[in-house]
């Protein structure tokens, strides 16, 4: 089994993570975004968005966009389960995971393209008025999710599941890359971010500076 994705980049991150959780084997690839090869004929071939991650499979099939990938690794190896079990967690979690791709990522998504790093590269044309109001909308989330976290030590439930890792991988890339870091005062928040941190799954991509607060 192969993952091809590029390091940093958050949609690939989380599949290395529910790899991870699933104790799964497998390799990672490198795309060099870079250089343009994710619009190469040979990776288009793989996913013809020129999108990363994609899966290859043992058996020489692959998968793009990294929720479908993870429910076929869910399929492929359901314990320990991270969609849920019965039908009211998988309902939930599903719920959960979509408010954060929704909510945060969408949000994350247009503060990132109309930031200074994309700016840089020089391959879009920005708008300021869309970034200042997706920066306030990613605010107001944290502002819900830390308040929703009062109630539980989890994003869909009492346990570990495929919402965290959204969440958790969300923002990280705030944090690294786009500058939307959780305010201090969210404790709740941060509170389960640092705990989540802690997994073995999580460990590896932490960095220091992904744990301090603005």
């Amino acid at each position: 089994m192969k993952l091809f994705g590029y390091a940093g980049a958050p949609n690939p991150r989380k599949v290395e993570i529910f790899l991870a959780e699933k104790a799964i084997d497998f390799e990672l690839v490198t795309v060099d975004l870079s250089s343009g090869e994710h619009q190469s004929k040979a990776f288009l071939q793989k996913n013809s968005q020129g999108k990363i991650p994609v899966l290859e499979t043992d058996d020489g099939e692959f998968l793009s966009e990294s929720t479908a990938i993870c429910r076929y690794l869910e399929a492929l190896q359901p314990k320990p389960s991270l969609f849920g079990c019965t039908a009211l967690e998988i309902g939930h979690i599903a719920m959960r995971n979509r408010h954060i791709e929704l909510g945060l990522w969408s949000q994350i998504g247009t503060s990132w393209v109309n930031g200074p790093i994309v700016a840089r590269l020089g391959r879009f044309e920005q708008n300021p008025l869309a970034k200042k109001h997706s920066d306030l909308a990613t605010h107001a989330f944290y502002k819900r999710l830390d308040r929703e976290l009062t109630e539980s030590a989890f994003v869909a439930g009492e346990a570990f599941s495929m919402a965290d890792i959204s969440l958790w991988v969300a923002i990280d890339f705030g944090i690294r890359l786009v500058n939307l870091a959780p305010a201090a005062h969210h404790t709740n928040l941060m509170a389960w971010f640092k705990t989540q941190s802690q997994r073995p799954s999580i460990a590896p991509f932490v960095q220091t500076s992904d744990l301090q607060p603005l």
